[in-house]
């Protein structure tokens, strides 16, 4: 019998609803965003795309603003080795740093929604009802996000074993190794209910077409490519 938690402030899956502030743990938000470089900033920041009562956006209309980590991971294949021990994933990760503040200029605001939008398909703010309504553009914030510190980490090749077991012939006849590239492939448009739009886009296609290509193309060269070479720590690493 699945077990069941009762429900919460904490646990409760609505947007609408503010979480207690006074619970100390972090909150980690699925969100829609992208880096840009508005033509008035010296240094790019990423614009994330919200709703107008939400708890992040309330904190961060407050100066100084908030502080946040933005994150994301994509997985591009798993990678199967002779030991339980030494199995892993084929991936590219990166970790963001800073304060994030909301966007009050109009101009900016609409410049980040049109960034944002075509981050999902490429040219898709252009063909598309524009520019947003007064009610679409009061209910929505656009959080800038000042990247204070950024780190990445990125895992391409096949598997890495230890010597001793690469050593053994009976493991190596009985255990098959290798790399299964991963990558989320984009099927054929589905029209949606009230769509009176015969063909598929073009700039629906393009990006259709365009990233199942690079995709494939990225995890398959990833799992070719030899095993990365373990850094060694340095003295002072300890």
């Amino acid at each position: 019998m699945a077990e069941t938690y009762p429900k919460e402030t904490s646990n409760t899956v609505n947007r609408y609803k503010h979480q207690d502030p006074s619970i100390p743990v972090p909150v980690v938000l699925p969100m829609i965003g992208q880096i840009g470089h508005y033509p008035s900033d010296q240094q790019p920041h990423c614009y994330l795309h919200g709703y107008v009562s939400s708890r992040l956006m309330n904190l961060a209309a407050s100066p100084p603003g908030i502080p946040l980590c933005v994150a994301a991971t994509k997985l591009d294949g798993f990678v199967l080795t002779l030991t339980p021990n030494t199995h892993n994933y084929n991936y590219r990760s990166a970790i963001l740093h800073g304060h994030g503040t909301v966007v009050d200029d109009e101009s900016e605001k609409l410049w980040a929604m049109q960034l944002v939008t075509n981050s999902v398909v490429p040219a898709r703010y252009e063909h598309t009802r524009v520019p947003p309504d007064n009610a679409e553009m009061a209910s929505t914030r656009i959080l800038k996000f000042r990247i204070e510190s950024a780190s990445g980490k990125v895992r391409e090749g096949g598997p890495e074993d230890e010597r001793k077991d690469r050593r053994r012939e009976d493991v190596l006849a009985e255990v098959w190794t290798g790399v299964i590239p991963m990558y989320e492939r984009l099927e054929e448009p589905v029209g949606g209910p009230y769509n009176r739009v015969g063909e598929v886009p073009g700039h629906v296609r393009r990006f259709v077409d365009g990233e199942n290509a690079r995709r494939w193309t990225y995890a398959v060269e990833a799992a070719r490519k030899a095993a990365p070479i373990k850094r060694v720590k340095r003295e002072d690493e300890g």
